[in-house]
């Protein structure tokens, strides 16, 4: 009799149907946390769909055993309103996760549409000021309204750093938002930092290596990284700069490089599938962006070993570092400050057991548990 009960507890609570869902497939961000996230549930027992709107033309589908990855070819996050009703009225799921604002809004909609009885969490990953100040009657203004409207239907919204709920809680009245972290620290990422580079500097490791990644964007203030490059140089200090990643500054920051003379300095190495590889051969990693949410290459370079040495935007790195405790803070857009923390990350690296101690709220087993703890399902 006690097996038989057993067995109808884990059928009917420990074996969750679950849907991930996001609007964009890519190697970096939202999307590979959700991705990340899917792989973990799947790996834990669950019964997971990962649905993706799109998929970027470089890239292919990911593939993931153990669960099933539906593409849905739609270009706007609002051309995957009827899926998703689609999908909750036939599939049935017990947990919905979602992530990005917009996203949130048309599953919570199509949840309450299709009266679906799924437990659903919607995940924020940027700033609400960029998402919802706006003047009455503009797009952002609109989506604040529908929020409004929807949270009822929410069983967790959750923001990725918790300065983030703070911006929420500035934004909207007492909203329910609470923090969980993004899965970072996971068996397929181990796997991946173990793959040879092919990448010269990596290999002869001449001099020490300072590592930066993302897109070749305006926030992320590649340019003052290049600066603060130039000053160690000028400082008589041997480092040298890889960043990965591509966009369209590309040019702007090779030019930038060649007025400094620093080709035999710095490279721009362009889009990698694996980021990992490289920065387990780095010394020290830099961020130097103007804005963040919660930048999970942080926690992916400490997993590496990499010392870190971050710009004090928000949010997410003073969070993260712990007021400097797991690497080093700096003002926004001050070269001379980098160009510091950087010689001080090289001389003075963090010791690999305090990293280690900072990854630990990022491991799968962890934010699961936080997930689910939120929403009332059992795990077990």
């Amino acid at each position: 009799m006690t097996g038989m009960a057993d067995e109808q507890h884990i059928a009917g609570h420990a074996r969750q149907k679950i849907l991930v869902v996001t609007p964009r497939y890519m190697i970096s961000g939202v999307a590979l946390a959700q991705t990340r996230f899917a792989r973990a549930l799947a790996e834990a027992g669950h019964d997971v769909t990962l649905m993706i709107g799109r998929i970027d033309p470089h890239l292919q589908p990911p593939a993931i055993p153990g669960i099933d990855i539906r593409i849905l070819g739609k270009h706007r996050t609002a051309g995957m309103f009827m899926p998703l009703c689609t999908y909750l009225r036939r599939e049935r799921p017990d947990v919905v996760f979602s992530a990005e604002d917009h996203l949130n809004a048309l599953v919570l909609a199509a949840a309450a549409i299709t009266g679906s009885k799924a437990k659903i969490s919607g995940s924020c990953r940027v700033t609400p000021f960029d998402t919802y100040r706006g003047p009455p009657l503009s797009k952002r203004w609109i989506l604040k309204q529908v929020m409004r409207t929807l949270s009822w239907r929410a069983d967790a919204l959750t923001c990725v750093s918790k300065d983030m709920v703070g911006q929420y809680r500035r934004v909207f009245r007492n909203p329910p938002h609470t923090h969980v972290y993004n899965i970072v620290d996971d068996r397929e990422s181990r796997e991946r930092m173990a793959e040879a580079v092919d990448e010269p500097w990596l290999i002869e490791k001449a001099v020490p290596m300072v590592l930066a990644a993302g897109s070749l964007q305006p926030w992320k203030d590649f340019g003052t990284l290049v600066e603060a490059m130039a000053l160690v140089a000028k400082d008589g200090r041997d480092a040298r700069l890889i960043i990965l990643g591509e966009g369209p500054l590309y040019a702007d920051l090779q030019a930038q490089i060649e007025q400094f003379g620093l080709t035999d300095r710095i490279k721009l190495a362009g889009f990698t599938y694996n980021p990992l590889k490289y920065f387990v051969k780095a010394d020290v990693f830099a961020l130097s962006s103007t804005v963040e949410g919660m930048p999970n290459v942080l926690v992916e370079a400490m997993m590496c070993g990499a010392t870190p040495v971050s710009t004090d935007c928000e949010t997410g790195p003073r969070e993260l570092l712990q007021d400097g405790r797991y690497g080093i803070l700096v003002p926004v857009g001050d070269a001379r400050a980098m160009a510091d923390a950087i010689v001080q990350a090289i001389d003075h690296p963090i010791p690999a057991a305090t990293l280690a101690e900072a990854v630990r709220p990022f491991t799968a087993d962890r934010v699961i548990a936080r997930h689910f703890e939120m929403l009332g399902v059992d795990r077990s």
